[in-house]
Formats: structure tokens, C-alpha cells, sequence
């Protein structure tokens, strides 16, 4: 078989939601490819905005694992966010008050040790407690983190901000270098739009493949955690706490390992974002960022992981596509409106697709169970036969 029969054998199997998305996807893609060779788009912006897609989808993730699999509403996604950013930026930045100066893979090791620490301070008093106790705590969590950082200035730097951040890739060999070391392109497609590769583009190329490797890592682990039984007691958890309790299964510790897997993936996104940026300040710990996250989950479907890739993206795709309206003549200020068109489709995927864009149910199919790949046949004969019992005792 041809890789075009396979790949028109895989569309065909797709169902009317999955193939909505990829023409939406395609369609997309098209007129950001367009963009780029009229020179609407500058290639440097353009891999930002795919850095920043990919650490919405890294929060996106983080959520699902804690609302989508096991029902644990979390209102805090800002804060670990935050410890994240914090965490990295406090070992690595120049104008750090308590460090600095260090690799910033010590930095993302530091971070994910006082994200895993807070997830568990926030976690052992209330998982024991209705969901309710939860959400109440870390709301006062992400308000907590907020304050802290915004005026405890011998640890944080407070209003100022870090700066003075390196690149995640400083001081590893070729790849530290890798920015400088690539000469400068210019491609020209179109007559009069020369597209130009220089310095900040190679680094902005380190920083997508980095963002790829931290949610291609975390898509993975959460797609095998999805179907694994673990996951399938999440669910369980999830649906009906009192029958998985009384399947003999300690809810307690599910949902703690549940509550701590998706910090980590908040907080890992909150390490690329500072290596991103090169700058981290109180205004990242807005609130905003956890509603973000939130409607990406619920747009994309509660439990997806694809669901909480697309939904991330969308997000970015709204909050940064409105800014170009500024250029356009309206009559009204366009800033606001990325608030309004998020709530519109809010609204709409309420209305219309309550269960999300891309429902988890197909994701929790292992694919040699489809299609006779692997499924067992039915016995010819009954138990009693295979044992040699057939007769009445």
C-alpha cells in the first residue's frame, strides 16, 4: 500500500468533528504560510507565536490531567506557572537577589522540585475533602504566590521584574553558539518580500524545538497515563469517587499523583516561558493566564490531550491575532475584544459541542484494538469444553 493510500485510509476514518479540525488546521497553516512569503508575518514573530502556542498547550495539559482525568478543579494554574518562571529565573538571572549565574537546567530542576513541594502542601490538607475545599484553596494559592512575588523583594525582586535571564541552551556545547554561528539569510519568493533569517531567528528555532521536546514529553506521558489503569481509575475517581472507594482503591493517593503531574506541566510551562521572554515579572501571574487555560481545556474537550493541544492553540491564535486589529480602522478600541471572542466561543461550544471540539473517548482506544490489529478472536467452544469438563457431574 502506498503512503498515499494510507494517508487517505486515515481521513477517511476520522470522524466529522476530527475532520472539521484538520481543515480548520490546514486552512490555518495555509494563510500563515502565505503571511510569511508576503512578509505580513515575520518569521522570527512567527516562531514566538508557535513557542507560545506550545506553552498554552503545556498549561492546556497540565489541567487536563488534574480536571480532565480526575475531576480536581484547580484554579491556581497561575501559580505554578509562576514557581515555574520564578523557579529558573531566580537560579539563572543575572539580577537574581538570592543567585543567579547558574546552568538553567539547575533552574528547571529547582523549579520542578518547588512546584512538586507546593503541590503537595496545597494537595495533603484538602484532596482528602470535596472538591469544593479545592478549588477554595487554590484560589487562595494563586492569589498567595501573586502577593509574594509582587512585594517580597529580597526574594523575588518584586515589582522589577528579572531580568538579565540566558537562553535555555547557555553554556551547552555547539548549541549555545548555534544562534551566533548561523550566517544570515535572505530569501526572497516574492518579488519586493524578502524573508530574513538572522541571529534572532536561529534562537527563536531553539526555542520551538525546546517547547517541542517539553509538550512532546508531556503529551506522550499523559496519552500512555490515559489508557494505562491508572488512568482508568482516574476516570473512575472522576465519574464516581464512593465506587472507586469501594472498589478498594485509595482515591487519596490517585488523586494526589494526579494533582502533582499536572503542577509539574504547569510549572515546566512556566520554565520555557522564562527562557522565552528573558524577562519575568508579577504581571505573568495575572489570573488571566488560569481562565486561558481553562477555556482551552473545556473548548477542546474535558480529558483530551489532543483537545488541550488545539484548544491552547486557539488561544494564542485569538489573544495574539486580535493585536493586528490595531491596525485596522475601528471604531472602538479592538483590545477588549479578545476577551469578547472568547466568550463567544465559550458560549458557543456550550451551545453547540457541550462535550468539547475533540472528545477523549477515541484517545482512550489502543489502536491494535481496532481493525482485527490484535484483537482476540472469540473461542470456538465454551470454558467447560476447553477444560475438558463438557459433561454434567
Amino acid at each position: 500500500m502506498s503512503a498515499l493510500d494510507g494517508v487517505t485510509e486515515a481521513v477517511a476514518d476520522l470522524s466529522r468533528p476530527e475532520t472539521w479540525v484538520l481543515g480548520v488546521s490546514a486552512a490555518f497553516a495555509l494563510f500563515l504560510l502565505a503571511a510569511l512569503l508576503t512578509g505580513a508575518l515575520g518569521p522570527t514573530y512567527f516562531l514566538f507565536l508557535v513557542g507560545l502556542a506550545g506553552m498554552y498547550a503545556l498549561l492546556s495539559f497540565g489541567l487536563n490531567a488534574q480536571w480532565g482525568f480526575t475531576g480536581l478543579i484547580n484554579f491556581s494554574v497561575a501559580a505554578f506557572f509562576g514557581v515555574g518562571a520564578y523557579g529558573s529565573a531566580l537560579m539563572t538571572a543575572d539580577s537574581s537577589p538570592i543567585a543567579g549565574g547558574f546552568n538553567p537546567l539547575v533552574g528547571l530542576v529547582v523549579a520542578l522540585v518547588v512546584a512538586f513541594v507546593l503541590a503537595l502542601l496545597i494537595g495533603i490538607p484538602t484532596l482528602r475533602l470535596r472538591a469544593d475545599y479545592l478549588a477554595i484553596a487554590s484560589l487562595g494559592l494563586a492569589e498567595v504566590v501573586r502577593l509574594i512575588v509582587l512585594n517580597e523583594r529580597w526574594l523575588t525582586n518584586g515589582s522589577a521584574g528579572l531580568r538579565g535571564i540566558p537562553s535555555f541552551f547557555q553554556g551547552w556545547p555547539v548549541l549555545s553558539s548555534f544562534p551566533e554561528a548561523m550566517p544570515g539569510l535572505r530569501l526572497v519568493v516574492i518579488p519586493g518580500s524578502p524573508i530574513l533569517l538572522e541571529t534572532a531567528f536561529w534562537q527563536s528555532l531553539l526555542n520551538v524545538a525546546l517547547v517541542l521536546a517539553f509538550a512532546g514529553g508531556a503529551f506522550l506521558v499523559l496519552r500512555r497515563a490515559h489508557r494505562s489503569p491508572w488512568g482508568r481509575v482516574l476516570r473512575t475517581i472522576r465519574s464516581d469517587e464512593d465506587l472507586a472507594r469501594a472498589l478498594g482503591k485509595n482515591t487519596y493517593s490517585f488523586k494526589m499523583q494526579s494533582f502533582i503531574l499536572g503542577s509539574l506541566i504547569m510549572a515546566l510551562a512556566g520554565v520555557f516561558y522564562t527562557h522565552l521572554n528573558l524577562y519575568v515579572g508579577p504581571g505573568d501571574l495575572d489570573p488571566i493566564t488560569t481562565f486561558y487555560a481553562w477555556v482551552a481545556v473545556i473548548l477542546g474537550g474535558s480529558g483530551s490531550n489532543r483537545g488541550a493541544l488545539f484548544g491552547g492553540i486557539v488561544i494564542v491564535t485569538i489573544r495574539e491575532g486580535t493585536r493586528f486589529l490595531n491596525d485596522v480602522a475601528l471604531p472602538i478600541d479592538p483590545a477588549p475584544l479578545r476577551l469578547l471572542l472568547i466568550g463567544v466561543v465559550i458560549v458557543a461550544v456550550m451551545r453547540y459541542r457541550p462535550q468539547g471540539i475533540l472528545p477523549p473517548q477515541r484517545e482512550l482506544i489502543w489502536p491494535s484494538a481496532v481493525d482485527g490489529g490484535g484483537t482476540p478472536e472469540p473461542p470456538d467452544s465454551g470454558v467447560r469444553e476447553q477444560k475438558g469438563g463438557g459433561g454434567d457431574e
